[in-house]
């Protein structure tokens, strides 16, 4: 296979894949035809080829993925004029906590918000697959402690935690929730939008189906509710 096809059969299975995919599901593509290096030089090159349009080739924690630029949500915005539900002050200050102070128990995570953490906030995270329990602190009641995931990387956009950006001391004022929400990450192909629906009590309810693959572009993005 010659390397303009390989580029074509990783082109394919990128845009109409429904999440990003690692180096060791994209080298199955070829049965043993082209090594890890060569892998590497080949996706290197499409994100290359992919340079001026409005859609980018971009490596996350969990693998490869194209998504749309930036600068191109705007646009995509006019398809969804509505304005979507967005999560709670309450669950984004939790998921923030969580993020710059990992790995991080419930008891801290009340210390540094002031008040107290529903344990529904602590699921919807979970279940969302944005945080989860990693281990127990060694005392009194063993309390899980928390961390974030791969999918809490993805889904921001990231390929590490360095890329966070510097809180400088947002989270001594319980406030570091604002910094998270400013990380929105720009919208996918082939993925569904990420807000939850919030009941009256300003919490969300339950998380969206995936979209199938090759699916019609849809924004993608965190937001605080406004009220504290």
């Amino acid at each position: 296979m010659n390397t303009k096809e390989a580029k074509r059969v990783l082109e394919t299975a990128l845009i109409c894949a429904t999440s990003p995919l690692p180096l060791a599901d994209l080298k199955a593509l070829f049965d043993d035809e082209v090594g890890a290096d060569t892998l590497r030089r080949l996706l290197e090159e499409l994100a290359e080829d992919w340079q001026g349009r409005g859609v980018e080739l971009v490596t996350l924690a969990s693998g490869w993925r194209f998504q749309s630029r930036p600068e191109m949500r705007a646009y995509l915005d006019r398809l969804h004029p509505e304005k979507p539900p967005r999560y709670s002050r309450a669950a984004m200050e939790t998921l923030a906590i969580v993020a710059y102070r990992q790995p991080v128990t419930r008891g801290d995570i009340e210390d540094i918000r002031g008040v107290t953490v529903s344990s529904q906030i602590v699921k919807q995270l979970e279940e969302r697959g944005w945080i989860d329990a990693i281990g127990y602190r060694e005392a009194p009641g063993r309390p899980a402690l928390y961390a974030t995931t791969r999918q809490f990387l993805d889904d921001l956009g990231l390929a590490s935690l360095d890329q966070l950006p510097p809180l400088e001391g947002a989270l001594d004022g319980a406030r570091g929730a604002l910094a998270l929400a400013a990380l929105e990450a720009p919208p996918l192909l082939g993925d569904a939008q990420v807000d939850l629906p919030l009941d009256a009590a300003g919490e969300t309810e339950s998380t969206p189906e995936p979209a199938p693959p090759c699916a019609d572009q849809n924004t993608h993005s965190v937001a605080t509710d406004a009220q504290a």
